[in-house]
């Protein structure tokens, strides 16, 4: 796997990376990741589309994911205790 790319956001870290042409898109929050895989050939315009894909409305929804992974680990780490 090589790290294509690197993306700047204020809430989390965002590398892209090419591996068996495949574009994996990994976002990154604390502890926390999320990770999408798409195939290079469903993909115009390689590494700029996807940076085309991952528009405002990708990035409000990633951060929701991550609201909710992380309540989510909150809860069970208290029925842990």
């Amino acid at each position: 796997m090589r790290i294509l790319a690197e993306l700047p956001h204020p809430s989390f870290k965002i590398s892209l990376f090419g591996m068996n042409q495949k574009f994996i898109i990994k976002f990154e929050q604390g502890s926390l990741e999320q990770s999408y895989k798409i195939a290079e050939a469903d993909i115009i315009g390689g590494v700029n589309g996807v940076f085309e894909l991952i528009d405002e409305t990708f990035l409000k929804t990633v951060e929701d994911i991550f609201q909710q992974m992380r309540s989510s680990f909150v809860e069970a780490y208290k029925r842990y205790e």
